[in-house]
């Protein structure tokens, strides 16, 4: 599932950035129905660097003859390879992303080491915020940590938890067709989310 995303290390301003690495990305879409994604890595400009584009159709079809049973389809993601070792955010309060979006609600998850469902296991925890990125404009979303709710293969856990943000394995964005928050654009059809950085803050 996705495009690797890469702690560089910056204490200046309380800000760590959060970068795109070509070579280390994974898509993923819902199997096997019929919803398919792609990543575009491109130059802005000299002082901007790269962005990315992550794109694709939403499908609620399945594929024809498939023996598979699914409860759900229409999703896509892209999904940051394990970080070597962990990542760090026990000093940073907040997420922040500059995105460009559709109108539709994505979905931000945080993996941290498995120490809530299944110690001891390979799945990791994950940790899940939606957000709402306007359409045809860049702008900046903040999602404070404490905002991220302990998930379990796309449901919520209903117990406190609290994640443990000096833990950190991997990243990801992702999108439904169905579900998300009020006023969201949502059903089968084309997604396109223009990703310009993403950053951890201390606010």
């Amino acid at each position: 599932m996705c495009s690797a995303l890469i702690l560089k290390r910056n204490l200046k301003n309380g800000i760590c950035t959060l970068t795109q690495n070509m070579e280390s990305r994974h898509l993923q879409s819902s199997c096997p129905g019929l919803s398919s994604a792609s990543l575009e890595i491109t130059d802005a400009d000299a002082d901007a660097g790269l962005r990315g584009v992550f794109s694709g159709n939403l499908s609620l079809d399945l594929i024809e003859g498939s023996s598979w049973r699914m409860r759900r389809s229409g999703f896509c993601g892209m999904r940051s390879k394990k970080f070597d070792g962990f990542i760090d955010l026990d000093a940073y309060d907040t997420i922040a992303m500059r995105l460009r979006g559709d109108g539709r609600c994505y979905i931000s998850t945080i993996y941290t080491e498995n120490w809530v469902n299944s110690p001891g296991q390979q799945e990791d925890n994950s940790w899940q915020a939606f957000i709402l990125a306007p359409k045809d404009t860049w702008h900046i979303a903040k999602i404070p940590l404490d905002r991220y709710l302990p998930t379990w293969r796309g449901n919520v856990i209903d117990a406190k938890l609290e994640m443990n943000p000096s833990r950190i394995v991997g990243m990801s964005l992702s999108v439904n067709a169905e579900g998300g928050v009020p006023g969201a654009r949502t059903g089968p059809g084309d997604f396109k989310l223009g990703i310009d950085w993403i950053k951890a803050l201390r606010t």
